[in-house]
C-alpha cells in the first residue's frame, strides 16, 4: 500500500467540498421543501433543515441575507429557496446554503422575475450610462397610473406644493391585471409621441408582487427603455425592486417620492435666490466701498495733487533719453562710417585687377630671385668643379706617369701589381707607361734588400 495515497479525513473532504463547489448546477440551485428544525439564532443567521416527502437537507441562511427577507420563516412553512450546496468540512456533511427564499406560493413569479431580470441585463436594459438625466426645471410632467388610486392624488398634491408653475398631462392606465401592462405601454408611447412632456412619471401605489407583477413585464421594461422622455418609476414599495425600477433612468421607492425627485421645491429656490440676492448685494457693496476706498487714494496721489511736477519730471526724463538717443545715433553712425570704410579697404584689396597685378609683381619679384639664385648656385658649383677636377688632376696615375713613371698589371689588366709577391717567375705582365703599353715576361724577381730588412 502507497503511504502517499491514503488521505486525512479533512483532506477528503476539502476535496468533496472543491468538488461540490466547482459544479456549476450546484452552486446556483432552486429547491422547493418545508422547513423543519427552525431556529433563528441570535447572530441573526436562520438554521433549518428543508424536506419533502422522501428526503430532507440541512440548511443555513446568513443574516446578511435573510434580512431582506419579504416574510418571516416559520416551522412548517413551504418556501423556494435559492443558493448553492457545499461540504461542512468539520463535520463532513453537504448542506444548502440559502440566499434568497420565497413562500412557495408565489414562487412561481420569483424564479419568472429573476429570468427576465438576468435576460435584460445581458442585454444591456440595465446600463447606467444609457441612463437619461431628469431636468432641474421641467415646464410639463406626465403622469402614468391609475386615476382612482391614492397614487395619483399623492403624486399631484406633492408636485403642485412644490413646484406651482409645473403643467401636469395625466394618463391614466390600468395597473395590476391582465391588461394592465399593455395598458401602461401604449400610455409611454403616447407620451413620446405627443412631445409635450419633459417627465414621465410611471407607477401605483404598494402590493403584493402579484399586484405589482405589471411594472415586471417584459413589454413595460422595453417601452421605458425605448422612450425619448425619462422615466421616473414610482411603484409604491421600498424594500424590493421591480424590473421598471432597473430600466427606469431613476427610481423612487413611492409615488410621494417620484414627485419630489421630479420638480425642485419653490420654496427652496425662493430660499437660494433670497440667499442669492443678499449674497449679490453684499458684493455690489464691497465693491462700491472698494471703488470709493481706491477713488480717494487716487485723489491723494502726487499724480493728481500735482499734475505739473510730474509732467515736469517726465519731461526732465524725456530730455535725458532724448540726448542719449542722439549720442547713441551719432556713436552708431561713426561706427558704420569706419566699418564700411573697412570694408572698402578690404574690397580694394580683394580686387581682382589689383590681385592681378599685384601677382604679376609677385611673379616677377620670384623670377629674378630665381635667376640670381640659380646663377649663384652655377658660379659656386663650377668653381667646386674646377677644384675638384685640378686635384683629380694632380691624384691621377696618368699625372704621374708623365713624370716617368709606370703601371704594372697583371696578363687581364685585372689586378694592379704592387708587390713581387704578385708575381712568379714565368708570368706574363702588362707594363702602362704615358703614352702606351708593352707586354713583358718576368724573367727573374729580386727583392729589395731595405725592404728585407724590414720584414718584407
Amino acid at each position: 500500500m502507497d503511504q502517499q495515497n491514503v488521505l486525512s479525513i479533512k483532506d477528503l473532504n476539502r476535496y468533496i467540498r472543491m468538488k461540490l463547489d466547482s459544479d456549476s448546477l450546484l452552486s446556483d440551485v432552486w429547491i422547493r421543501g418545508e422547513i423543519s428544525n427552525f431556529t433563528h439564532h441570535s447572530s441573526g443567521h436562520m438554521y433549518f433543515t428543508l424536506k419533502d416527502e422522501s428526503s430532507r437537507i440541512r440548511a443555513i441562511m446568513f443574516g446578511s441575507h435573510n434580512q431582506k427577507l419579504p416574510f418571516i420563516p416559520k416551522e412548517g412553512s413551504r418556501v423556494i429557496a435559492r443558493g448553492n450546496v457545499t461540504v461542512y468540512e468539520r463535520d463532513g456533511q453537504y448542506q444548502f446554503y440559502a440566499t434568497h427564499m420565497q413562500p412557495d406560493g408565489i414562487g412561481s413569479l420569483y424564479l419568472a422575475y429573476e429570468q427576465l431580470k438576468k435576460k435584460l441585463e445581458s442585454e444591456g436594459l440595465f446600463a447606467s450610462e444609457r441612463k437619461r438625466l431628469i431636468p432641474d426645471y421641467p415646464k410639463t410632467i406626465g403622469v402614468i397610473t391609475s386615476p382612482t388610486g391614492a397614487a395619483v392624488r399623492d403624486i399631484i398634491i406633492t408636485l403642485k406644493r412644490r413646484y406651482p408653475q409645473v403643467n401636469i398631462i395625466l394618463y391614466p392606465v390600468l395597473v395590476q391585471g391582465k391588461g394592465a401592462a399593455p395598458s401602461i405601454v401604449k400610455a409611454i408611447e403616447a407620451l413620446n409621441s405627443m412631445a409635450e412632456v419633459d417627465v414621465i412619471i410611471a407607477g401605483r401605489g404598494g402590493g403584493s408582487l402579484e399586484e405589482l407583477w405589471a411594472f415586471n413585464e417584459e413589454m413595460v421594461a422595453r417601452a421605458i427603455f425605448r422612450s425619448v422622455i425619462p422615466i421616473i418609476s414610482a411603484v409604491g414599495h421600498e424594500t424590493d425592486f421591480t424590473i421598471a425600477d432597473f430600466v427606469a433612468d431613476l427610481r423612487a421607492a413611492t409615488p410621494t417620492a417620484a414627485a419630489e425627485l421630479a420638480v425642485p421645491n419653490v420654496e427652496e429656490i425662493k430660499a437660494t435666490l433670497n440667499l442669492r440676492e443678499r449674497q449679490l448685494r453684499q458684493a455690489l457693496n464691497q465693491r462700491v466701498q472698494h471703488g470709493r476706498e481706491r477713488l480717494a487714494a487716487l485723489q491723494r496721489s502726487p499724480v493728481l495733487v500735482h499734475p505739473r511736477r510730474t509732467l515736469l519730471q517726465h519731461t526732465e526724463r524725456l530730455d535725458r533719453l532724448q540726448q542719449g538717443l542722439t549720442r547713441s545715433i551719432r556713436s552708431s553712425v561713426k561706427l558704420n562710417k569706419e566699418r564700411k570704410s573697412r570694408i572698402h579697404h578690404s574690397l580694394l584689396r580683394f580686387n581682382p585687377k589689383e590681385q592681378v597685378s599685384s601677382a604679376k609683381k609677385s611673379r616677377e619679384k620670384s623670377q629674378r630671385q630665381l635667376q640670381l639664385a640659380m646663377l649663384s648656385i652655377l658660379k659656386g658649383n663650377q668653381t667646386q668643379l674646377g677644384s675638384a677636377v685640378r686635384q683629380l688632376d694632380a691624384l691621377s696615375p696618368l699625372k704621374v706617369m708623365s713624370r716617368g713613371y709606370s703601371l704594372v698589371y697583371d696578363e687581364h689588366e685585372k689586378r694592379l701589381i704592387k708587390s713581387i709577391s704578385d708575381v712568379q717567375l714565368g708570368d706574363l705582365v702588362k707594363i702602362r707607361v704615358n703614352d702606351g703599353q708593352f707586354d713583358c715576361q718576368v724573367w727573374a724577381i729580386k727583392e729589395d734588400e731595405q725592404s728585407h730588412g724590414e720584414g718584407h
